[in-house]
């Protein structure tokens, strides 16, 4: 698959394990939920549905609309840009710190959330 928010995802997981090796944990969590959010995005327009960037309107159609019509992707995926969201916000907003587990944890959803975008387009586009 080729498209910006591809990139932009596959660009995103490696910032965010380059900054969970150098410990600093609120940044790899911050890119760990971009990759995921622009992977999303990535599926939203290769499916042709309308894009939009607001972050809950990009959770609403990934969960309501690719998840629902996909046969590549697994329901278990509907929670995950929710999560990651949350941890982000906190990264990102809050003074609490994001341990070396949460932080982990988000690389490890994110890449697993990319490998399954993945998956699901070179099933249904590509010959």
């Amino acid at each position: 698959m080729t498209n910006e928010f591809w990139n932009r995802a596959q660009e995103n997981v490696k910032a965010a394990e380059l900054l969970f090796e150098a410990a600093l944990y609120k940044a790899s969590a911050n890119r760990s939920y971009y990759a995921a959010y622009h992977a999303a995005a990535a599926v939203i327009e290769a499916k042709g549905f309308e894009y939009n960037s607001d972050h809950k309107k990009v959770q609403a159609v990934f969960n309501g609309e690719v998840l629902r019509r996909s046969k590549n992707l697994s329901g278990e995926l509907r929670s995950y840009l929710s999560t990651l969201h949350d941890v982000r916000a906190i990264a990102d907003y809050t003074k609490k710190e994001v341990s070396q587990k949460m932080a982990k944890e988000q690389v490890r959803k994110a890449k697993y959330f990319l490998s399954c975008i993945e998956k699901c387009i070179e099933k249904e586009f590509i010959p």
